[in-house]
């Protein structure tokens, strides 16, 4: 929020919001100006330690110019409400073409790469307005904060918290590392990779992977064309799941009822399905046929695998198959091993991220052609060093919301 310090305008009258949104303009302008000048190069944010040196720089000049320079006219302004108005709903505006257009490389010297319309948040007009932001709520919060006085606590810890949150999620987006890993089974990996540009990097610690699983969803009935290549789904009354006692209907094809159903098995010596253990066996079902004016007729069908061979019925110029059920869930069984010695046994999930050494782990994917059957994992590995200081930030907000109710609650007790 911005600032509720007086400024020498009069808070509130016209003049002061129409020269903040002037002001406001004319840095967006200027921003737009310099990416036509430099052909939508954009800004590059410095890693660490530079970014964390112009954060303490910053924040330093904010604190020397509002405590030296409290009362001079231009100062007071910038630390104005109307400024800071004008500033949140330029960056409002930015960020709403940044989500609106594809955010994509765009063809050399079209408009849209010239005014980096498709890096609105790495573009010089962003970076204007959010540092122009950040110059008013430090103002405004250095002249609450100094002196010090209790009734202005819940105004320091809000707008400290998103000083904090805000400058350090920008500045510290360079010291962000998203990386991919690709582990295979019985075998450890300490090297990940950045994408798009697969250069290896070494990581801190190795991951050994024990075991990865796929949950597949119950397989279906199909109607397959061979001419065509595809199954013939509008052609079925019903496509249920595969089940003992299923049945599936093609209006005017035929008709077909499970009569037995293994969902994990493997061709015995005498050609009929045996239980398997583990991943090696398909999903195998014998179905009986009845196609109009023929006998029924009873048959085994599989969907195949990497060395299983599929079985399927024909019908007229038609195959009923067996259609693979989707992923339901994958995991990976691993062992973490950092290079100080600690070594961990974790699960990775869809979804649950698991922290080791400053990292979050996620289960990212795994060799799709393979299906089931892969033995190969692909993990990503997340580093935001700057993380806990956004944290902390938007603790500070929670406790200065939390504050502003208390004291409502005070105020509502009291009356």
């Amino acid at each position: 929020m911005p600032s509720i310090t007086k400024s020498t305008n009069t808070v509130g009258a016209p003049e002061g919001f129409r020269e903040a949104a002037l002001f406001t303009v004319g840095s967006i302008v200027a921003g737009f100006a310099i990416e036509l000048l430099t052909g939508g190069s954009g800004i590059s944010i410095p890693g660490w330690p530079a970014n964390f040196l112009f954060l303490a720089a910053f924040a330093t000049v904010i604190a020397v110019t509002g405590l030296g320079m409290r009362n001079h006219p231009a100062v007071a302004w910038l630390g104005g409400i109307p400024v800071g108005l004008s500033l949140i709903i330029g960056l409002a505006l930015l960020s709403l073409i940044g989500g609106v257009l594809p955010q994509d490389p765009a063809p050399a010297g079209s408009i849209v790469a010239r005014l980096r319309l498709n890096g609105v948040f790495s573009g010089w007009p962003f970076a204007f307005v959010a540092l122009l932001f950040l110059f008013n709520l430090g103002l405004s919060l250095i002249w609450k904060a100094i002196p010090f006085r209790p009734a202005n606590l819940q105004f320091i810890l809000f707008h400290g918290g998103f000083w904090l949150a805000l400058s350090c999620g920008l500045l510290g987006s360079s010291d962000l590392q998203r990386l991919v890993i690709p582990l295979y089974e019985g075998k450890e990996s300490d090297v990940a990779y950045e994408m798009p540009s697969e250069r290896p990097i070494r990581l801190p610690y190795a991951i050994y992977l024990k075991d990865f699983q796929i949950d597949e969803y119950v397989p279906q009935f199909a109607l397959y064309d061979p001419s065509a290549d595809r199954v013939i789904e509008e052609k079925s009354r019903m496509v249920p799941e595969v089940r003992k006692g299923a049945l599936a209907v093609w209006t005017g094809i035929a008709s077909a009822t499970v009569v037995d159903f293994m969902p994990d098995a493997l061709p015995g010596k005498d050609g009929n399905p045996v239980l398997a253990e583990g991943r090696k066996g398909v999903p195998f079902a014998r179905i009986r046929v009845e196609v109009a004016g023929q006998p029924p007729v009873e048959h085994w069908i599989n969907g195949g695998g990497p060395e299983i061979n599929p079985q399927f019925f024909p019908v007229g110029n038609y195959f009923i198959v067996i259609a693979s059920g989707p992923p339901k869930a994958f995991r990976s069984h691993v062992m973490l091993r950092g290079n100080d010695g600690q070594r961990r046994i974790e699960t990775l999930e869809v979804n649950k991220p698991v922290d080791f050494m400053g990292w979050k782990l996620y289960q990212m994917g795994y060799d799709e052609k393979a299906g089931k059957w892969s033995t190969m994992s692909l993990v990503e590995a997340v580093n935001d060093p700057w993380l806990p200081a956004v944290y902390l930030g938007f603790f500070m907000i929670m406790g200065g919301n939390l504050l502003y109710f208390w004291k409502g609650v005070k105020k509502m007790e009291a009356v």
